[in-house]
């Protein structure tokens, strides 16, 4: 009995995959929001745990983050909280829950143009 010789041929084929502009675009807006929301919820944090503003960091934080949280400021009848040296800054709570909500309109906005299923 005689082998039966088998031929294989095994083709490879590389698929390149680059994000669609919009993707690109949503991960820019998230990174953005992300770093506004992240420096909010410091600022919050700091506040209420009397942070020393006379410390650089603190005080850097607290200054960013103040253009970030004055759209906001007013809304309500109190801006903060006070007990001792803690302060809840309500307007910042507001504010990360604006931005928030913005974050979310801006990404549904870039959704309607992707060609990728979300």
């Amino acid at each position: 009995m005689r082998p039966t010789v088998m031929t294989v041929q095994e083709r490879q084929t590389v698929v390149e995959h680059h994000p669609s502009g919009a993707e690109l675009a949503r991960r820019t807006l998230a990174l953005l929001f992300g770093i506004i929301q992240a420096v909010i919820l410091l600022r919050i944090v700091f506040l209420l745990l009397d942070a020393r503003e006379a410390n650089a960091l603190v005080s850097g934080i607290l200054n960013f983050s103040q253009l970030f949280v004055a759209p906001f400021e007013g809304i309500l009848r109190t801006d903060a909280l006070h007990s001792g040296g803690s302060v809840l800054d309500i307007a910042a709570i507001l504010a990360f829950i604006g931005w928030t909500l913005l974050e979310a309109l801006a990404i549904a906005a870039v959704n309607i143009f992707r060609r990728e299923p979300v």
